[in-house]
């Protein structure tokens, strides 16, 4: 065989072999660490999603993967030692999720294991001091949880013209949030509209916001983005639902359980997205040389039957831009 014809043979098969390396795990079975800072059940669908997201690429459960789900409960004093029995169990991957105190706990723990993160604003939190290059052991995903407040409060009034007085809930724990609520009340101010606000840092909080919130007219609920509040969306629903009080919310979660309106990041497929980042760090990637990435797309949810039910009529300058319409 002629020296040429047998480079190019070679080249050929190391094409093929590499095509079919695409998508498909390294050999042996791959333990993913998982924490989140807040309760299971709230967060089963996006981890439902975060597991989809690596079966496609070839990562299958009690076949090559092991997933070491732990849960803070929303006891965040708790984190870091959490993260450091995470550690210890030496994972390939850890993928912290469930707000910025999980990534603080998780990245105190170590600084050789690569993280994948989920967090709101990484910059404002602190978590990383690149978008382009996060550095060390960090990368992850944006959900710009606290960009889009100013916009939600706009489609607020697109959905509701004659509110005027609205009721706002927030955690004045989170980091960096203060910002983010002065910027929602300059948003007020251009928009017309009159805000009182309510601090929550726990459920006892929640309880007193809405014995206070019921003892006044208010025209609709906003929910300032948060880990906490998103955990207790049951209960914010329920309590607006019950009260007659047309909210707009966040995530599409709060829409889908009975939520008026959600407007932002849709969760689950950025969950769905980490595994790709966690595939190429098991592939050799350095994450450190990952860029976080943030959405570019948000989604306007509207439950017609809450619309109903609140003897809201949706305009139709509104319906034009919904991309989901929950009956």
């Amino acid at each position: 065989m002629k020296p040429a014809r047998r480079q190019f043979l070679l080249l050929l098969c190391a094409l093929i072999a590499a095509s079919g390396a695409i998508g498909q795990p390294a050999p042996g079975v791959h333990r993913i660490g998982f924490i989140n800072a807040g309760p299971a059940a709230p967060n089963a669908k996006n981890a439902a999603a975060f597991k989809a997201g690596m079966a496609e690429l070839g990562y299958v459960e009690g076949r090559n993967l092991e997933i070491d789900f732990v849960w803070g409960d929303q006891k965040v004093d708790r984190l870091p030692a959490m993260a450091a029995e995470l550690v210890r169990r030496k994972p390939a991957v850890i993928v912290s999720t469930g707000g910025a105190a999980t990534v603080r706990a998780v990245k105190g723990a170590t600084t050789t294991i690569p993280v994948v993160f989920i967090s709101g604003s990484p910059i404002a939190e602190q978590i990383v001091p690149s978008l382009a290059r996060p550095g060390g052991n960090l990368t992850g995903f944006s959900v710009l949880a606290g960009d889009l407040e100013a916009k939600r409060l706009e489609m607020l009034t697109l959905l509701l013209p004659r509110a005027r007085r609205v009721a706002i809930i927030w955690n004045s724990a989170t980091p960096y949030v203060e910002d983010i609520v002065r910027g929602v009340e300059s948003a007020a101010v251009r928009l017309d509209l009159k805000l009182v606000a309510w601090k929550a840092t726990s459920a006892a909080d929640l309880e007193k916001a809405f014995g206070e919130i019921t003892e006044s007219k208010f025209d609709a609920l906003f929910v300032v983005a948060d880990p906490f509040l998103w955990f207790e969306r049951e209960r914010i629903v329920n309590f607006a639902n019950k009260n007659r009080l047309p909210g707009i919310y966040f995530w599409r979660e709060f829409a889908e359980i009975g939520g008026l309106a959600s407007y932002g990041t849709n969760l689950s497929a950025i969950y769905r997205r980490a595994a790709l980042y966690v595939d190429k760090i098991l592939k050799g990637a350095k994450p450190g040389e990952l860029p976080i990435e943030q959405p570019t797309t948000f989604e306007l949810v509207i439950n017609r039957s809450t619309a109903k039910a609140l003897g809201i009529v949706i305009p139709p300058s509104v319906l034009q831009r919904v991309d989901e319409v929950i009956e």
